[in-house]
């Protein structure tokens, strides 16, 4: 008699267990009901590049540690329309960008410096010179992500 009822007991649990497990199982296997999805809100946000007609000639400098950077700041600045002539690394650390206007023309500097937020812009004029506007990259410059070219 109590082996029949250990025996019960046994097949209880067993037949618990199973569909237990069974219920957990179809509840992963099911795919998960679409929650409502916040609409996306797209910013609008200005064009940055260079204006009609104009070739702006930009240096880049890589401020920082971070290997790579200078070209990462050269491909922004070309999806940008902007003529980068030469990429380089800057002698000295820097924890934010400066962007030079080197040709007197403040406008196509601040738009740079638009790029690479937070970025200051000096003027240091120098007509002996090919470029428009050297960029010194900082360590405070997130490059945005890059895109995947298999």
């Amino acid at each position: 008699m109590k082996r029949r009822a250990a025996r019960a007991i046994i097949v209880v649990l067993v037949i618990a267990i199973v569909a237990g497990g069974a219920t957990i199982w179809t509840a992963r296997r099911r795919p998960p009901t679409p929650a409502a999805a916040a609409p996306v809100v797209k910013v609008a946000q200005p064009e940055i590049a260079p204006p009609a007609g104009a070739r702006v000639r930009v240096q880049v400098l890589n401020g920082t540690k971070t290997r790579g950077l200078a070209r990462r700041a050269t491909m922004v600045l070309r999806d940008h329309q902007f003529d980068v002539v030469e990429t380089g690394t800057d002698v000295t650390a820097r924890d934010t960008t400066i962007v030079y206007d080197l040709s007197g023309h403040p406008e196509w500097a601040a738009s740079v410096a638009k790029l690479f937020y937070p970025a200051r812009v000096i003027a240091r004029p120098d007509s002996s010179r090919y470029l428009d506007i050297t960029v010194s990259v900082g360590s405070t410059w997130t490059a945005p992500a890059q895109p995947f070219y298999p």
